[in-house]
């Protein structure tokens, strides 16, 4: 009768005995740099924020490098609700025309979500000195509470160098 045993792990890969030594691994892959695809869509290495011309839509705030992003919000917010009261009216007056409205809405809605991821950055930055700030606050902390410690055992140490010196004058006088 014949036993067939099988391996609880399968075996390595072949490629494995290029790595005998660090400096005998392959070097990384290079970096990519510009466009790629991937299962047939194309990316790129550029993580610049298009502007919404680029993407095809038409921006309802104002251009420029100094924007009111609170503002423009909530003016597109307003705007927003405007169209989604108009899109009432529209379905109760006349059903077939709500089509407008509803690009109306989406191309406000993108214009917001645009806004929104421009200011990503910002969002980044802001949490990541946050971050920082509350490490640099707990190692503050976890130094305070080793100068403490050192502290109360240096205390320690005095109080039972004290007490075997009494000891051994104790003793001595025995």
């Amino acid at each position: 009768m014949a036993t067939t045993t099988s391996a609880a792990y399968p075996p390595p890969p072949p490629y494995y005995k290029l790595y005998k030594d660090q400096t005998s691994a392959p070097s990384p892959p290079s970096l990519l740099q510009g466009t790629y695809s991937v299962f047939g869509n194309t990316y790129t290495t550029d993580d610049a924020l298009p502007s919404l011309e680029e993407v095809g839509l038409r921006q309802l705030y104002p251009k420029g490098p100094n924007i009111d992003y609170k503002k423009e919000l909530k003016a597109l917010n307003r705007e927003l609700v405007l169209q989604m009261m108009e899109l009432a009216d529209v379905l109760v007056e006349r059903p077939s025309q709500y089509a407008r409205r509803v690009e109306d809405m989406g191309l406000i809605l993108r214009n917001m979500h645009h806004l929104l991821n421009s200011l990503r950055p910002h969002q980044a930055r802001a949490t990541l000195i946050r971050i920082l700030e509350t490490q640099v606050q707990r190692r503050k902390q976890a130094v305070e509470e080793v100068r403490k410690r050192r502290n109360e055992a240096r205390l320690l140490l005095q109080e039972s160098t004290a007490t075997l010196e009494n000891q051994i004058s104790q003793q001595r006088m025995l």
